[in-house]
């Protein structure tokens, strides 16, 4: 078993963590921080694969989740902080 493999599994538990949080948050707020975990996780192991299995292709997976994963972090956290009058 390789480092990239122990990552592989690492990367794994804390996405299943991050998914407990996001079914069990009492607010709004936890259940997007923990999407947001998810989806970090995600990048990252698609990261970790490219570099496993020499395909650059997987790269490109990883910039386009990258931005829609700040994209939909910034709008989570304009409708979170938006206040009731």
């Amino acid at each position: 078993m390789s480092f990239l493999d122990v990552a592989l599994v690492i990367l794994a538990l804390a996405f299943l963590a991050a998914l407990v949080r996001v079914a069990k948050g009492p607010t709004i707020a936890d259940r997007a921080a923990g999407a947001d975990v998810c989806l970090f996780c995600v990048v990252a192991a698609l990261a970790v694969l490219s570099v496993e299995l020499d395909e650059p292709a997987f790269l490109a997976g990883v910039l386009v989740a990258t931005l829609l994963g700040f994209i939909a972090t910034i709008s989570l956290a304009r409708l979170v902080g938006r206040r009731r009058p």
